[in-house]
């Protein structure tokens, strides 16, 4: 990743200097690299935010009550994780986060959640299947309200942020259905030449 990035730095220098553009190139350098430490204080806002709120929910014992709720949906994909298993709190946070629009804050609540199902797995070598139906489905990350987008729209004046809450609910919805389908699908496949 870092060749590609060096890459297109070099390839736009030269172009700059080619077209004659060299000030207008440094310019946009300068703006682009505040628009990134901006952006990144920003987001770093909301993810402090949530994650400090992820905190006094597990510590204030609410956590187990959302997870309750959850619980049946969780079991019903997750189908060989126990009953109280620490898994279950971890993949309940992540899902939350992502369903409100936090993807940075849930990756830290998604590595737990991995490392949570990594206790259940019998072969460490290999990814066991409820780790790979974490990752489609953290992936897919089903999104009610995308706090992050809305927040960084209305932070450059878009007019209507929060328009893109529909189009989103509707595609992350559908892309975690066929992502999910497609996983069960491969796994009856290979079961069925496995015999």
């Amino acid at each position: 990743m870092n060749t590609i990035w060096f890459l297109l730095i070099i390839i736009s220098i030269i172009f700059s200097i080619i077209t004659g553009k060299t000030e207008e190139f440094t310019k946009s350098l300068f703006d682009a690299t505040k628009s990134a430490v901006e952006i990144s204080l920003y987001l770093l806002g909301i993810i402090s935010l949530w994650l400090g709120l992820t905190k006094i929910i597990e510590d204030s014992g609410l956590i187990h009550n959302i997870s309750k709720f959850f619980q049946p949906i969780i079991k019903k994909l997750f189908k060989n994780i126990p009953k109280d298993h620490p898994s279950i709190t971890s993949i309940t946070l992540n899902f939350l986060a992502n369903l409100f629009g936090l993807g940075n804050a849930a990756t830290p609540l998604g590595i737990k959640a991995m490392q949570d199902l990594q206790t259940l797995n019998e072969d460490k070598e290999t990814v066991s299947f409820e780790m790979m139906l974490f990752l489609v489905i953290n992936t897919a990350s089903i999104q009610l309200i995308p706090f992050s987008v809305v927040g960084i729209l209305s932070q450059y004046g878009a007019k209507s942020p929060t328009s893109i809450v529909l189009p989103t609910i509707v595609s992350t919805v559908i892309s975690a259905v066929v992502a999910v389908i497609n996983l069960f699908l491969f796994k009856k496949f290979f079961e069925k030449n496995k015999r």
